[in-house]
C-alpha cells in the first residue's frame, strides 16, 4: 500500500457519489444487482467505523425509463417532472437495501441556493453531522424538482465536493462507468493511460478531461472539477468504476484502483488555513480557565457556560475570536449563535439555551469541528 493510498484506509468520513449511468444500467431502468452490491460494501465500511454520506444521481433517468423517454429532456420543467417521477423508485430502493441490513437512511435534497446561504448552510451541516452522529447514512441528491438553471449545481460531481465540503470528509469516492482518469480519452485512443495518482490542482488535468454522457450532466471534466473543489478543504478524491466487483471496499483496503487526485494539505490543515485567513474577526468571546481547558486539552466544543463576555455584533456563522481574561487569542471558529443570542446564554449550561431564547439551534456556541485552537 503507498502512502497516498494509505489515507483510504485511515480515512474516518467518505463521501460516496455513484452516477446515473451506473445506476441505471446505462438507461435500463434501475440496477437493483448493482445497487445492492453498493450498500453491502457501505454497510460493512460503516460497520468498520466509517462515517458515510452517499450522494446518488439516478432520479432523473429513472424518471425518464419509467416515463419511456428515449432522450434526456431539454426543458428544465420536464427535467423537475422526470426528478419528481425517479426520485420515489430512487428512495425506495436504496431504504429497502439499508433496511435489510438494519441500517436507517435518511433523504437529503439540497441546491445550490441552499449551500450559498450562510443561515441554510450551518442548517444542512448541523443536520448532516447529527445523522452521522445517529447512525443514520444521509442519501443526498440534487433537488432537481425544484431547482432552476440559476441554482442548480449542474451535475451530482459537484454536488458531492460540496457535501464533502460542508461534512468535512477525509475522501470523495466517485463511481463511474469509467476506470478511472486517463491521459487521453480511451473511448477515442485505444492508447491512453490511467493516472493511478495526481495532485488535484494540476492544470493539466483539465485539458485532459472529456465530455459527459447522455444521462447524466457529468463527465470526466467535471469529476476533476468536483475533486479540485475537495481539495479546498483537504479532501482527496478517487474516481474508480463502479462496476469493479467489491471496488469499495478494496479502496478501503489501500488496493490500487482509479485515480486518487491528491489535495495540497489534509483536512485539518486546510480547515486551519481557512480560519487562520480570518484576520478580521466578527467579534470576540472571552471564556474562562475551564472553557480554555477544554478547547486545548480535551479538544472540546466551546459550550456557552465557559462564555465570560462577548464583544462586537456578529452574526450566526460568523468567524469569532475566542480570548482568555487578559485578550490572548486561544481560538478561532464559527458561531452558532448571533452576539445578541450569546449575550443571553453566555455563563448558562446548554439545557437553558431553548428557556432563553425560545429554541435551541445547537448545544455548542461553537462545535469543535468548526474551532481552531491556537
Amino acid at each position: 500500500m503507498s502512502n497516498h493510498r494509505h489515507r483510504l484506509a485511515q480515512g474516518q468520513r467518505w463521501v460516496v457519489k455513484i452516477g446515473s449511468a451506473l445506476l441505471t444500467a446505462d438507461g435500463q431502468g434501475l440496477d437493483q444487482v448493482a445497487m445492492k452490491a453498493w450498500v453491502q460494501q457501505m454497510v460493512e465500511l460503516q460497520r468498520a467505523g466509517v462515517d458515510l454520506v452517499l450522494v446518488s444521481s439516478g432520479a432523473v433517468a429513472e424518471g425518464m425509463v419509467r416515463m419511456g423517454l428515449k432522450s434526456r429532456p431539454d426543458s428544465v420543467h420536464e427535467l423537475q417532472a422526470c426528478a419528481a417521477i425517479g426520485q420515489m423508485g430512487l428512495v425506495q430502493a436504496y431504504e429497502w437495501f439499508f433496511r435489510e441490513h438494519g441500517v436507517k437512511t435518511a433523504q437529503v435534497l439540497l441546491t445550490h441556493d441552499d449551500l450559498a446561504d450562510r443561515q441554510r448552510y450551518l442548517n444542512a451541516s448541523s443536520t448532516l453531522r447529527t445523522l452521522i452522529e445517529w447512525q443514520v447514512l444521509p442519501v443526498i441528491n440534487e433537488n432537481d424538482t425544484v431547482a432552476t438553471d440559476e441554482i442548480r449545481f449542474g451535475d451530482n460531481d459537484t454536488l458531492g465536493a460540496l457535501v464533502a465540503n460542508l461534512v468535512e470528509a477525509d475522501m470523495l469516492i466517485i463511481l463511474t462507468d469509467q476506470e478511472g482518469m486517463f491521459d487521453r480519452d480511451p473511448r477515442h485512443d485505444p492508447d491512453a493511460v490511467l493516472l493511478p495518482e495526481v495532485q488535484a490542482m494540476d492544470e493539466r488535468l483539465l485539458a485532459m478531461a472529456g465530455g459527459g454522457g447522455s444521462l447524466g450532466r457529468g463527465g470526466m471534466l467535471t469529476k476533476v472539477r468536483a475533486a479540485r473543489l475537495a481539495a479546498r478543504s483537504g479532501c482527496a478524491t478517487v474516481i474508480a468504476s463502479g462496476r469493479g466487483e467489491n471496488i469499495l471496499v478494496r479502496l478501503r483496503a489501500g488496493e490500487v484502483l482509479g485515480t486518487l487526485l491528491l489535495p495540497e494539505q489534509d483536512t485539518l490543515a486546510a480547515r486551519k488555513q481557512w480560519l487562520a485567513a480570518h484576520l478580521q474577526h466578527a467579534g470576540r468571546l472571552v471564556i474562562d480557565a475551564g472553557a480554555i481547558r477544554a478547547l486545548r486539552e480535551g479538544g472540546k466544543s466551546l459550550l456557552p457556560v465557559g462564555v465570560k463576555k462577548v464583544e462586537g455584533n456578529f452574526t450566526r456563522g460568523e468567524v469569532v475570536a475566542c480570548v482568555d481574561a487578559d485578550g490572548v487569542q486561544i481560538a478561532v471558529g464559527v458561531v452558532n449563535y448571533s452576539a445578541a443570542e450569546a449575550q443571553r446564554i453566555a455563563g448558562q449550561s446548554s439545557d437553558k439555551i431553548e428557556r432563553l431564547l425560545g429554541y435551541v439551534d445547537a448545544a455548542e456556541l461553537m462545535h469543535r469541528d468548526n474551532l481552531v485552537v491556537l
